[in-house]
């Protein structure tokens, strides 16, 4: 942006110089900055950095930019490049920012009675999509080695935790709340974090938040063979083919019904062993018995067939047997 008013004769980059804000990102590796922004850091007359530990500057002395330091002031640094013809300075900023030379920058500019250089913003590094999940790994760092509560739980006193924040997930999602979706899917992804950083402290058999993010990673290239391979999938049966088969692979199950955890809701349960059964084709006859447990088991089965999740129709039901009971409580009151 240019600062120009009426009063104060026009003139161009050449003679009233330019003043850079560098931006970059500490998500971003130090030294990995754009094109613009080398262009502008060699070709300037002075660099300045106000933060003597900024992590970009060992890479720029390394590259043969002069970086001095020191946080001009705003009157100072207008000065400078507007002598000698116009001059251009790059100023690094820190992660704070520079709030007090940008406002003094905005006062000048503004006052409409001074000469002012070019002033122009420059993203040198941009954060990518999943950038902020680097900063959940630092803040997790620090609240594991500094917090006397997070700092000595285990995955086990965690279990609970997860536990609440996945029905917690289901709720936001079926009563359709976009905002408590967004808290609920943070609530979750944290319990992923801490239990990761928890197994880092493990003697035994550690592992990292980057091991689970990596095994999840390879087992989504290789049960996406029509992505990441040859194979082709033209319809959701087709992948759902692709993934049933190279699970199949590489769990290598004597039975349909390894891996479904036994600790899940019971209608939940129920419809997914007989959607094991019903994929692996086989025909399984319920088993006989009296009472309400039976007679539950055959509705799930009944309902998975049919293509109804039980557990959700359930839910479904009980919120509406929970606004009946309210009704009444509130006839009752009257």
């Amino acid at each position: 942006m240019t600062a120009a008013d009426s009063s104060v004769p026009a003139a161009d980059a050449a003679t009233t110089g330019r003043i850079i804000l560098l931006t970059t990102s500490h998500r971003v590796a130090p030294g990995l900055l754009s094109w613009a922004a080398w262009q502008a850091l060699r070709g300037a007359d002075r660099v300045l950095s106000g933060d003597p530990d900024h992590p970009q500057l060992p890479y720029l002395r390394e590259a043969g930019v002069e970086v001095a330091p020191g946080s001009p002031a705003a009157r100072e640094l207008v000065d400078y490049c507007l002598a000698e013809g116009g001059r251009t300075a790059v100023v690094i900023t820190s992660a704070e920012g520079e709030s007090e030379l940008t406002d003094g920058l905005a006062r000048l500019a503004g006052s409409g009675r001074e000469a002012m250089p070019d002033l122009e913003l420059l993203p040198g590094s941009y954060d990518l999509p999943g950038a902020r999940l680097l900063d959940l790994v630092q803040v997790m760092d620090r609240i594991r080695a500094e917090c006397p509560w997070s700092g000595t739980r285990t995955n086990e006193e965690l279990v609970k935790y997860g536990i609440e924040e996945a029905y917690e997930l289901v709720e936001a999602i079926e009563e359709g709340d976009r905002e408590a979706l967004l808290e609920e899917l943070g609530d979750v992804l944290l319990q992923v974090v801490f239990h990761a950083r928890i197994a880092q402290d493990d003697p035994e058999h550690p592992f990292s938040i980057d091991d689970v993010a990596g095994g999840i990673v390879d087992k989504l290239i290789h049960r996406h063979p029509h992505i990441f391979g040859d194979e082709s999938a033209e319809t959701p049966e087709d992948v759902k083919r692709h993934w049933l088969r190279t699970k199949a692979v590489e769990k290598q199950r004597a039975s349909v019904t390894e891996g479904v955890p036994l600790g899940q809701p019971a209608l939940a349960l129920t419809a997914k062993l007989a959607s094991r059964a019903r994929t692996a084709g086989l025909d399984v006859a319920l088993p006989g018995g009296a009472g309400i447990g039976y007679e539950l088991l055959a509705l799930a089965v009944r309902a998975e067939a049919d293509g109804v999740d039980p557990e959700a129709a359930l839910r479904a039901a009980a919120r509406t047997y929970r606004d009946a009971i309210r009704a009444a409580e509130g006839s009752a009151t009257e």
